[in-house]
């Protein structure tokens, strides 16, 4: 143990010692901005608009210097809709998950992937997991899950400017249909461009736009890789943060997709709130200080194990 946190020290001062792109409310506010305006209509899968947000994500990974994992960074994908009991089935529509890359440096570990993902779709006007009495009103959902898709953005950004640093390649991916059954991060493990027992860990954010007073960020998975909750406790100190690390609780976004096909998580959340699926989570009740505490501690987490040859292998938890 005194040697894991004795590689920890090393790294983190590895971590601050150099110049990088960094994280800024800024640029967070402007992707939340983006991706909660009434334009949007709540960021329902197919169509128009849908192909909108996603061409936005694609661009931004572009500009960051992120490769495409295969010859496009739209990965596409069919996906049933939710309805009401009493509501007519709706026809399957076309959406797309967003996958780009950074590849690693080391001749044998660059093989091994760490995955940082976020679902980009949201209720769109409400519909069956509205929690609403407004009925066919947008649902902007700035906390879920435009947060998490602008964290992706800024932490993908900053690991490309540390690129020449990183041993492990990673893998970027904005899940679609999420709301409609983790559909986006199922069709991924189905369907990966790489062997998923090359796929060391996956990360996952969904709602973490609501850091509370107390500087608790919540996560499950931690037991699921060696070391994990040590690893996630220190680095959690480090970034200013109290966080509430599960070994298991593995929970029901998109990384369960993952942890089903015996892949390493982290499943990062800022907590419940009233306004969860209702047209009241919007862009004024995000924290965008505490959001930009949450991306620089991921961050260093990935960094941490990607940029060394920190052992992972899967634990089983729950």
């Amino acid at each position: 143990m005194k040697q894991f946190f004795t590689g920890l020290l090393v790294t983190l001062g590895a971590l601050y010692g150099f110049s990088q792109a960094e994280i800024t409310k800024d640029e967070l506010y402007q992707h939340i901005n983006f991706l909660t305006t009434q334009e949007k209509e709540g960021r329902y899968p197919g169509g128009k608009i849908n192909k909108t947000v996603v061409d936005y994500i694609a661009k931004d990974f572009e500009k960051a210097g992120i490769k495409p994992l295969s010859k496009s960074y739209l990965q596409k994908f069919k996906a049933s809709l939710r309805v009401a009991k009493d509501e007519k089935k709706k026809p399957k529509v076309k959406t797309w998950n967003v996958v780009g890359f950074i590849e690693g440096n080391d001749p044998g570990l660059k093989k091994e992937y760490i995955v940082l993902g976020a679902h980009y779709d949201h209720l769109g006007h409400g519909g069956p997991s509205s929690k609403s009495d407004k009925k066919n009103t947008v649902h902007p959902g700035a906390d879920d899950n435009a947060s998490g898709t602008s964290a992706l953005l800024e932490i993908a950004e900053r690991l490309s400017a540390t690129q020449d640093k990183l041993k492990r390649s990673v893998i970027f991916i904005a899940f679609g249909a999420e709301e409609q059954g983790l559909l986006g991060s199922k069709f991924f493990v189905e369907n990966s461009p790489v062997p998923l027992e090359d796929i060391q860990l996956m990360i996952n954010m969904d709602m973490v736009g609501r850091l509370n007073n107390e500087k608790q960020v919540y996560m499950g998975g931690a037991g699921t890789f060696p070391n994990g909750q040590e690893l996630m406790a220190q680095l959690g100190k480090d970034a200013g943060l109290n966080p509430v690390v599960h070994a298991g609780s593995v929970g029901g976004s998109d990384h369960v997709s993952f942890y089903k096909k015996n892949i390493s998580v982290l499943g990062m959340h800022t907590g419940g709130h009233p306004q969860y699926h209702t047209p009241e989570d919007t862009i004024e009740l995000i924290n965008f200080e505490g959001q930009k505490k949450i991306c620089d501690y991921i961050y260093a987490t990935i960094f941490k194990i990607a940029s060394t040859d920190y052992r992972m292998e899967f634990i089983p938890q729950d």
